[in-house]
């Protein structure tokens, strides 16, 4: 990028002293032929008019250069500097740690592993604490934090959600230590918008990684849940094992979501440039309860299972309904049994109070229902059954606990 501003600079300065040699020899022809002062003056005023214009010109060209070559910190956007938010936030995140006992059938202890991830400071209400993934304290015990400078300190799991993928913890790390960062909602971000995630890739302490907003509103399928973890982020930020539990973050500092997970694929290969982060919308929402409570316990229920519409199954259907999704299951004795869905509706619509969407897939219906609902809401589902739309009231449930 320097060579490309040097020549840039090179090719100005060179058109500058062109136009001054073009200016001195014209001035002296002019002279030469020995024309009238004042057309002399009136040419030589245009000709320096046409010289102030072009170094106007110049400088605003270099006025809208993105590296600055004294200290060479590079600028994205507007004006950002990437070493400069590193510096910012660099002390905000902390390293995780914890043990894993593996028992054997009668109880006993016969192994011993360790996991690691990434966590960030953040202020509730005047209170400390770190948040991180749920996989990441999962059954782990002796679990410590690691600030930026070395220093390590105990931590608890004050609560935890494996629904959202979120933990809480807080640690016995004395005040100043607490360099909390802000946390806005995700409902700002469009598809396009760069963010960075910083944290503890394969154990190596305080890596920062830069991309793009790739997708919004993916569902994550997990081992240790049976549902789905609604409204995902996907970036092309770089994310590897050890990022979990990690902020990701847009260009001013701010929390956007928690870098979580590397998309897998079919083959069970780690996929390129395809992380996917928990939302902050379901930080800001569960916070408080894992806290105050040690869970959340307020995720929406519909009680079914389904699976993306296609154009192949609408017509083995005999159906022109080719997106929605189609109830593959319905839960006896759940919300959506007891407002009368049954087994191969195609939802493809759901509204509560103002707000409605249009339902293309599972990913929708997912985060639709995490974002604008909640449990003992009535919600107008769209359906259609043997090619006949209809709506149908439905009160929704509360998800069972985990188990």
């Amino acid at each position: 990028m320097e060579s490309t501003q040097k020549s840039k600079k090179t090719g100005l300065s060179t058109i500058l002293a062109i136009t001054i040699i073009v200016v001195s020899l014209i001035t002296g022809g002019v002279l030469g032929y020995s024309i009238s002062n004042s057309t002399i003056s009136a040419r030589i005023d245009d000709l320096q008019n046409q010289l102030s214009t072009l170094q106007e010109q110049i400088l605003n060209l270099n006025s809208t250069q993105n590296i600055t070559n004294e200290n060479n910190t590079y600028f994205l956007g507007d004006n950002v500097s990437l070493s400069q938010l590193y510096k910012q936030i660099k002390d905000s995140v902390v390293v995780v740690r914890g043990v894993i006992v593996l028992y054997d059938f009668f109880g006993r202890p016969y192994a011993y592993s360790e996991v690691q991830g990434s966590g960030f400071v953040s202020n509730f209400t005047g209170q400390f604490v770190i948040i991180t993934n749920y996989h990441v304290v999962q059954d782990a015990i002796n679990v410590t934090v690691t600030f930026t400078d070395g220093e390590a300190f105990a931590a608890n799991v004050t609560g935890s959600d494996p629904y959202a993928d979120l933990a809480v913890l807080s640690a016995n790390a004395p005040q100043y230590k607490y360099k909390p960062l802000n946390i806005i909602s995700s409902s700002t971000l469009r598809v396009g918008d760069p963010v960075i995630a910083v944290g503890t890739p394969l154990g190596l302490t305080g890596s920062m990684t830069s991309g793009i907003v790739s997708a919004l509103g993916r569902t994550v399928s997990v081992d240790w849940s049976s549902y789905a973890i609604a409204d995902c982020i996907q970036t092309t930020a770089p994310i590897n094992p050890g990022n979990s539990g990690g902020p990701l973050l847009n260009y001013q500092g701010e929390v956007v979501g928690v870098t979580s997970y590397v998309a897998i694929t079919s083959q069970g290969v780690a996929a390129q440039g395809l992380g996917l982060a928990i939302p902050s919308s379901t930080i800001l929402r569960e916070t408080e309860a894992l806290i105050t409570n040690g869970s959340y316990n307020s995720h929406p229920w519909l009680g079914i299972s389904g699976t993306d519409m296609t154009f192949e199954m609408a017509q083995t259907m005999n159906t022109n309904v080719t997106y929605g999704v189609l109830i593959a299951q319905v839960t006896s004795g759940g919300p959506a049994d007891k407002a009368s869905l049954q087994k191969d509706d195609i939802i493809i619509a759901i509204n509560a109070t103002s707000i409605a969407m249009r339902i293309r897939s599972m990913d929708d219906l997912s985060t639709f229902l995490e974002e604008y609902t909640l449990p003992l809401q009535t919600v107008n589902v769209t359906i259609v059954r043997n090619n006949q739309t209809m709506i149908l009231p439905v009160e929704l449930g509360t998800r069972p606990p985990p188990t």
